[in-house]
């Protein structure tokens, strides 16, 4: 008998043919998520396992195993040879540390058997009725209760002669494993919303890389740190590390200020940055630019002002998680997924800069490929990609 992590997913379950691509992807993401810590993990149809790790840090294993995508549930649980006297054994141990943990409290309580292996001898109902009467023979201030009960003892007998037998469902996040559904290129701003358009895009099995702009000297390098310890935090939902591009944006503002109209100078700035996204994407064969736009939030973020950015991109869509979520909601995850407090921190990016008084909320398309007319954009993008700096961090 011994203490074992049992992981179960969700929405691969409605795969059909290619479900063993998912589920070895998800094989490897948790592998990945445990890395420096002495485990074994292993598969067991349609489940996951987590085994051998010392038993003072399961609830550091069990905080990582939460955190892969595509996981829904884990339960810490007994692992048997399976038997009837073993099962009952785990059982005692298992009722005893429930009791422990709600000493004086009357229980009341219910048994359920999965009998994926049909040649155990015992049906499931009856099997759970045998187990039931056997915590009430053995245990004071137990009440067998079907329906609104306190505790789910649940046994598990699996195809491979191993049975578990646990109580707790934790839940985990759901989704998607990370790289199922492509790669994608995170415009990481510093903000509240990009960093959580990011988790969003990694639960649906997105593999992230991400791109800031900076405008040293007109930001600091409190705000470069900034962008890169959100990325930190954002690995421990991606998988692995996450290459953050760092693009030289200061040159392009300047040159902007002094030519473009005013009211204008947002809009052509995400234009450029979105033609760069777009070049880095090409590059380094990503298929989508990720955002953290949110419709009506900002000028740059009307449907006109999205219709004329997108305008520019030719073959790379553009992903926008959060577009119809209230600020509220975007919040609450930032606090979830611990980036918000650094999000906060108050380090200017460079969408601050030279920010106009009155920034058009419904710019053409036509005006504004007449006020790029002043701007040599090839040069100044060149020259943004030519002083790039590539940076790897690492969970």
């Amino acid at each position: 008998m011994k203490n074992v992590i049992l992981l179960r997913y969700g929405e691969i379950h409605l795969k059909g043919k290619n479900r063993s691509f998912f589920e070895n992807i998800l094989f490897q993401n948790l592998q990945k998520s445990l890395a420096g810590i002495d485990c074994k993990v292993s598969r067991i149809s349609g489940r996951y396992l987590v085994s051998d790790y010392d038993q003072r840090i399961t609830s550091q294993v069990i905080e990582k195993c939460k955190k892969v995508f595509g996981f829904v549930s884990l339960s810490p649980a007994w692992e048997v040879d399976t038997s009837i006297e073993n099962i009952k054994d785990a059982a005692m141990d298992l009722v005893q540390d429930i009791s422990m943990i709600h000493a004086h409290k009357p229980l009341t309580f219910k048994v359920k058997t999965k009998r994926a292996d049909k040649k155990f001898p015992v049906p499931s109902d009856e099997f759970s009725a045998q187990m039931g009467e056997f915590v009430l023979e053995n245990f004071d201030g137990f009440l067998v209760k079907m329906q609104g009960y306190d505790i789910e003892l649940n046994i598990d007998i699996r195809e491979h002669g191993k049975t578990y037998v646990f109580w707790q469902k934790i839940d985990c996040l759901g989704g998607m494993p990370v790289g199922s559904a492509g790669s994608g290129l995170l415009m990481l701003s510093g903000g509240i919303d990009s960093p959580v358009a990011g988790y969003m895009m990694a639960k649906r099995g997105l593999k992230l890389s991400a791109l800031h702009f900076h405008s040293y000297p007109y930001t600091s390098i409190q705000a470069r740190e900034k962008v890169l310890d959100l990325a930190k935090i954002l690995t421990n939902y991606t998988g692995g590390e996450i290459t953050v591009y760092m693009v030289p944006f200061t040159r392009i503002q300047e040159q902007i200020h002094q030519k473009c109209s005013p009211n204008y100078m947002i809009n052509i700035m995400r234009r450029i940055m979105f033609r760069i996204a777009e070049r880095l994407c090409v590059h380094n064969k990503i298929q989508t630019v990720v955002t953290g736009e949110n419709l009506g939030q900002v000028a740059s973020q009307t449907i006109e002002s999205l219709t004329n950015t997108n305008s520019v991109m030719q073959t790379i869509p553009v992903m926008r998680p959060l577009i119809a979520f209230d600020k509220i909601d975007i919040i609450k995850i930032a606090e979830e997924i611990g980036t918000y407090n650094t999000s906060i921190l108050p380090y200017e990016d460079c969408c601050t800069v030279f920010l106009p008084e009155n920034p058009i909320i419904k710019p053409s398309i036509k005006n504004s490929q007449i006020q790029e007319q002043a701007l040599d954009i090839d040069a100044l993008i060149a020259d943004a990609l030519e002083n790039i700096e590539v940076l790897k961090i690492k969970p």
